[in-house]
């Protein structure tokens, strides 16, 4: 338990940036999640257009510290292959 008043509120802090972080995860993961349902189906245009949208969320979750920059860069490699190989 925190004892001490910058401890308390480091843990008041955290547990904002937890929620934060969380939704941030989420919009990602739902960008992403888009992407492979749009592979599942088939359909190339609607793939590489959630692609384009998955591409920027990616790259904001890496600058606010949430994945790690070459997470983000496998992630979106991996995506934009299985969309090319579409064709």
């Amino acid at each position: 338990m925190a004892n001490s008043p910058q401890a308390k509120k480091r843990a008041r802090q955290n547990e904002r940036r937890l929620e934060v972080n969380k939704a941030r995860r989420s919009r990602i993961r739902t960008s992403i999640r888009k992407v492979e349902e749009a592979i599942e189906s088939g359909d190339k245009g609607a793939a590489s257009a959630a692609l384009k949208v998955a591409q920027p969320e990616l790259m904001r979750g890496v600058s606010k510290g949430v994945y790690h920059k070459n997470t983000a860069a496998r992630k979106m490699s991996r995506l934009a292959a299985r969309v090319k190989a579409l064709a």
